[in-house]
């Protein structure tokens, strides 16, 4: 999942990863082949690389709904139990903490699937990867960095806004004005945001550039930096980037158990009948 702005926590998360309740199960049976779709236009593979690639995304996919997909719907069930009640902050963190080792685990085995396919990669598509960083780099910053400050709050609140109705229905004007006040004291900052996707996309593109090619000895080395690119996604390497992520981190759990407890009865109803109908969906394709 990407840094968004207090997404790190509780019921947000779970609506970031699986957003549109009616679409859970098709979109995650088709995950293989939109990943591919997504990959092939960001590196434009060969024939025998796409070959490759589709095979690694449905060894992936296999191992996910067998080994995740339980423990997901499992979490999903907690949810739905403790969002009848106020919540602390501590519980929102805790939440996440299960959500970062299940994330650790599903990049461990994508490392695994994706090291060989990163071998082949040569520097054609290399370039046409930081190419297609380019674009989409536009497209993050016209969203994000464009207008004047007032009117980049107005989009984030719109756009959080609209992912926690989905939950708990309309907000009340006292709700709104809560959310806004979070999104006014945040640590995050699409400035910082802007750096540190640029710093994330550097990262990677430097660990491909220097993979070896057609050295299945240096396997596990391609794993392994891979892996690091990974750990230093979540942690940024230097001490400011660190405590601008912990921050917010800290102010994710903070901020949605503050709007968690001042939802009414009938809008926790509303977001614990949202989350056991996402944990239905999941149960219904964990089963053969």
């Amino acid at each position: 999942m990407k840094m968004i702005p207090i997404s790190r926590c509780f019921l947000l998360v779970v609506l970031l990863c699986l957003q549109g309740c009616s679409t859970i199960k098709l979109g995650y049976q088709q995950l293989p082949n939109l990943s591919y779709w997504w990959l092939d236009s960001a590196v434009s593979f060969s024939d025998a690389q796409s070959t490759q690639t589709k095979e690694a995304l449905s060894q992936l996919h296999r191992w996910h709904k067998r080994e995740e997909l339980p423990a997901y719907a499992d979490l999903l069930q907690r949810l739905a139990a403790q969002s009848a009640e106020p919540i602390q902050a501590a519980q929102v963190c805790a939440v996440w903490t299960d959500i970062d080792k299940a994330m650790d685990r599903t990049l461990r085995q994508t490392v695994r699937t994706a090291a060989p396919v990163a071998m082949a990669l040569g520097p054609e598509q290399l370039s046409h990867l930081n190419q297609y960083w380019i674009g989409k780099n536009k497209d993050w910053d016209k969203e994000w960095l464009q207008g004047s400050p007032s009117e980049r709050l107005e989009r984030r609140l719109g756009k959080a806004l609209e992912r926690f109705s989905d939950f708990y229905g309309s907000l009340t004007p006292a709700q709104t004005a809560m959310v806004k006040a979070q999104l006014q004291q945040s640590v995050w900052t699409p400035e910082w945001g802007q750096r540190d996707r640029l710093r994330k996309q550097q990262d990677l593109l430097a660990t491909l550039q220097k993979a070896p090619q057609s050295n299945a000895a240096a396997l596990p080395q391609v794993e392994a930096d891979l892996w690091g690119v990974w750990e230093r996604w979540l942690t940024p390497p230097d001490a400011a980037g660190r405590a601008v992520v912990q921050k917010m981190i800290q102010q994710g759990c903070d901020n949605l158990a503050l709007l968690h407890n001042s939802a009414s009865p009938e809008q926790r109803q509303r977001a614990a009948r949202r989350l056991r109908a996402y944990e239905q969906d999941l149960r219904d394709l964990i089963r053969p």
